[in-house]
């Protein structure tokens, strides 16, 4: 492969990497039960993009009280 384009796929993989490692810490500050979190891990973790895909349509919503902003500023409530 040519340097520009190992560049770009070296990006894509950082990037990808990145949103996942989000994913799943959402996934833990999440309200669900261990065992929902840990299984929305592995999928995570097992399956990077297509793991995401489903997590965004399907995946554990809201966060547990008290993992939020602690700053009365950046809170909604």
């Amino acid at each position: 492969m040519t340097e520009p384009v190992t560049y770009f796929w070296i990006a894509v993989a950082a990037i990808i990497l990145l949103v996942d490692i989000w994913a799943i810490v959402s996934v833990f500050r999440s309200d669900k039960s261990e065992a929902t979190k840990v299984l929305w891990a592995v999928l995570l973790l097992a399956l990077p993009v297509v793991g995401l895909a489903i997590w965004g349509i399907m995946g554990p919503r809201g966060i547990k009280r008290g993992t939020g902003p602690s700053s009365p500023e950046h809170s909604k409530g």
